[in-house]
């Protein structure tokens, strides 16, 4: 299973009004890349494939695919604000590590 936070949510939410985008769910997936190996992708789709795990979460329909979904189990998102910048923030068991900078990782 995949949960988002209340905070994420909201702010998941809000870009969605903001960008005309209400009704569609968050596609997360792994991709190669980084100083580490893994970049998280966040983006919104339409609908799900097939194959998609599904999972609804404080309002927020979440689409995985199988491959990604491997890596992802457990996670959660969150979303920070503090005085280096903000953006979401993953909380994923399945990394066993990350780049200097936290913006790739390691499973």
């Amino acid at each position: 299973m995949i949960t988002i936070t209340n905070l994420a949510a909201d702010k998941v939410k809000e870009i969605s009004r903001s960008e005309g985008l209400d009704g569609q769910g968050l596609r997360l997936r792994v991709i190669g890349g980084g100083c580490a190996g893994f970049q998280y992708d966040l983006y919104f789709e339409d609908k799900p494939t097939d194959l998609d795990e599904r999972f609804a979460s404080n309002g927020v329909e979440l689409y995985v695919d199988p491959l990604s979904f491997q890596y992802l189990d457990q996670t959660e998102i969150d979303y920070v604000e503090s005085a280096h910048g903000s953006g979401f923030k993953f909380a994923n068991p399945n990394v066993t590590s990350t780049c200097g900078c936290g913006s790739s990782f390691k499973a």
